[in-house]
């Protein structure tokens, strides 16, 4: 029935649909804060879909009659709601495709992250401290290990007699971070079982440059069949080889949903005491992030603020893609994820291999060059019944210039589109070898053959008949910013009306040159201008889309086959990057840069960093919530608590907060006094208590409005 919404308290819940065929399908997830079944509620439908708890969660449920009794009572929260439920309709309108997308979220919202080591020679402290410096620009970070919650707990925290209390406490704490750290050990220990019941997000981090392998906590992972997403964190020395082994990490487990390049400094690696490790982070944790980092990166794909650059197609003109991504670099902006078509799709795969706009530009200029040769492809023409060329010599300049890298093995996340012709569908590629696929979105109909598919043997084409800039496939990737740059040609609209019947001897005479010249399409022009159509229109969705940023520089003088002209298009497109990018900042800092504020100077590793939260544009149920409690109430009676009551909590909260890392204060306190002293959401039944040598299916806690 949909008489009810729930409101998420903690924990992490996933929606499915099932189709009639028995196929179960992704439909979102739902984090802390997030109502499930308001939609359904307010429109009294009913519900259509299935929710599942990923691991175990508290919810609040609100019935119909004290969800009208609030609008009734606070219209300031109706005005609130609207927003809420308008950016969620919206989100499903503004996601329509030709082809089949990732049905993930648009963005991440994980409120627990577990970092789990694959072997003992990783350096799972300097990575968590390495990630919670980076996260501390974004929000408020807690940092837990078996060791702090002990100190703060007692000896016997872990101890199955205390699971109320340590459950408790770790609710509290989730409640006041926006993001907390669970450091698993390096054996499956109870504290490590914890983290994985506690996890919205499981990174599983190994070592880039070692064999690939299995741990210990991995094996129980898959044994349990926990449900949480589990994504591989792969590590590399500064200095080394570039990663090459991915796929061989992949295989291994299935049952990963993503994975991460994360390039480390040296400090990581080198042999301290956890004394000496500690003290080395407190001057660490002084200084800011860099926003360009790896775990800069990762920060903000854990807390959905990724930003994404996509590429699109437009052939020699794709140059001035190499002038605005110097220009991004230059205007402080981080690339997260990278997607391209065509040209697009061959400049960000070179930058995603390499990250370096010198050896971009070099390697692209090569090609170009290449390009410009016309000589050397006569040698590829054939009988003209498929394509003009074999697509041998354009596939000799593509491995010269990627190898046989893969896509898994690029530093950042990647992908590529092309048209599948054989299912009438477009085609997002994320895994293979990188040439490939670039080679599909760059075939272009009638001179390079289709690319036929390794893995199923479909044809593919050129991606820019579906979709010649994907922002809503970036979108879909969790890129919660796109920056999307358009090189395309422009149709020229302004068409001679002939009209109802048209003679091509009359057109052959407006071509004298003392006739008055017309504008009608010939039939190579109404061919492409068909096989563009769908590509126009999603064009069109992407320029009025709320989450990008749109950008076109002014290369319309240049023809799409202009090679030689690489370092003249490439100037215009860094010229018009940093005109664009100096205007933007001058009204003040773009939403993909508000998260990444300065980091605040911490005075001890014991303390928490008090960056606030980013200002999100998207607002949860908590945050009606705290807006009612803080409304002026005439509600006189002995047993409520007043205005008054509530900030005084709110003061002792922050007197005794606990920091990300437990101060051993905390053991002159009574712990059962603390937690009385803060307001914490009542369950109506007591969690069940866990046995050391399993974990259990998760849990779902129901508070009733």
């Amino acid at each position: 029935d949909s008489d009810c919404t729930y409101i998420v308290l903690s924990g992490r819940l996933r929606s499915v649909i099932t189709h009639s065929n028995g196929k179960k399908e992704l439909v979102g997830e739902y984090g802390k804060g997030d109502l499930v079944g308001i939609v359904e509620m307010v429109t009294q439908t009913p519900r259509s879909t299935t929710v599942i708890a990923v691991r175990d969660s508290e919810l609040a449920k609100l019935p119909e009659g004290l969800f009208n009794a609030i609008k009734l009572r606070f219209p300031i929260v109706v005005t609130r709601l609207i927003n809420l439920l308008g950016h969620r309709i919206l989100g499903s309108w503004q996601n329509p495709s030709l082809g089949k997308v990732d049905n993930r979220p648009a963005h991440n919202n994980f409120s627990t992250v577990a970092i789990v080591p694959v072997s003992e020679d990783v350096p799972v402290t300097a990575f968590t401290y390495e990630l919670y410096h980076s996260l501390c620009s974004i929000g408020t970070v807690l940092r837990l290990t078996s060791e702090l919650v002990r100190k703060t707990l007692g000896v016997s925290a872990m101890e199955v007699t205390q699971e109320y209390r340590l459950t408790s406490w770790l609710a509290q704490q989730e409640d006041q971070h926006k993001i907390t750290l669970y450091q698993c050990d390096h054996s499956f220990t109870a504290w490590s079982q914890r983290c994985l019941r506690q996890a919205d997000c499981i990174l599983i981090v190994g070592l880039g440059f070692r064999e690939p392998s299995i741990g210990k906590i991995e094996q129980e992972i898959e044994r349990l069949a926990i449900r949480t997403q589990k994504e591989l964190v792969l590590l590399h020395k500064e200095g080394g080889d570039r990663p090459n082994n991915t796929i061989e990490w992949l295989n291994m487990r299935q049952w990963i949903s993503c994975h991460h390049h994360i390039l480390c400094s040296k400090r990581m690696f080198s042999i301290r005491s956890q004394y000496r490790l500690n003290d080395m982070y407190a001057k660490v944790l002084m200084s800011e992030a860099n926003v360009h980092s790896d775990f800069s990166r990762l920060a903000r794909w854990l807390t959905g603020t990724s930003v994404g650059l996509v590429l699109g197609g437009g052939g020699a003109k794709g140059a001035s893609h190499v002038g605005m991504i110097k220009a991004i670099e230059e205007a402080g902006i981080p690339i997260d994820m990278v997607g391209g078509v065509s040209i697009g799709a061959f400049i960000g795969g070179l930058w995603c291999m390499y990250r370096d706009t010198t050896t971009l530009t070099q390697k692209a200029r090569e090609w170009s060059q290449k390009m410009n040769k016309w000589w050397a492809l006569i040698f590829d023409l054939t009988y003209p019944v498929t394509s003009m060329f074999t697509g041998r010599a354009f596939n000799r300049t593509l491995t010269n210039a990627f190898g046989e890298t893969r896509i898994e093995d690029l530093w950042v996340p990647y992908f590529t589109v092309s048209t599948d012709i054989t299912a009438s569908t477009m085609r997002v590629h994320t895994h293979g070898v990188l040439w490939r696929y670039v080679r599909a979105s760059m075939s272009l109909s009638g001179y390079m053959p289709p690319l036929c598919d390794p893995t199923d043997g479909h044809l593919l084409l050129d991606g820019g008949y579906v979709n010649n800039l994907p922002a809503d496939v970036m979108r879909t990737h969790g890129a919660r910013h796109v920056l999307a740059i358009d090189v395309g040609s422009l149709d020229d609209t302004d068409l001679t009306n002939y009209g109802d019947c048209l003679s091509g001897w009359w057109l052959l005479w407006k071509r004298l040159p003392f006739t008055t010249p017309v504008k009608v399409p010939n039939l190579p022009e109404i061919q492409s201008r068909l096989a563009y159509v769908s590509c126009v229109r999603q064009l069109e969705e992407v320029k009025t889309s709320d989450y990008c940023e749109y950008i076109r520089p002014p290369i319309d003088r240049f023809k799409t086959l202009q090679f030689g002209s690489f370092d003249e298009i490439k100037e215009v497109g860094y010229n018009h990057g940093k005109t664009y990018f100096t205007a933007l900042m001058k009204t003040g800092p773009p939403p993909f840069l508000k998260g990444n504020k300065p980091h605040k100077v911490v005075k001890d590793v014991g303390q928490e960093s008090s960056s606030g939260h980013n200002a999100l544009s998207m607002y949860k149920f908590t945050d009606l919530a705290q807006m009612v409690c803080k409304l002026p109430r005439d509600i006189t009676h002995d047993d409520e608590l007043s205005s008054d009551d509530y900030e005084a909590d709110e003061e002792d909260a922050q007197e005794h907060g606990y920091a990300s890392e437990p101060s051993a204060d905390f053991m002159q306190q009574s712990s059962s006094s603390e937690m009385l002293r803060r307001r914490v959401g009542v369950s109506l039944s007591e969690p069940e208590i866990e046995t050391e040598s399993e974990v259990e299916e998760p849990s779902i806690k129901l508070t009733e409005g």
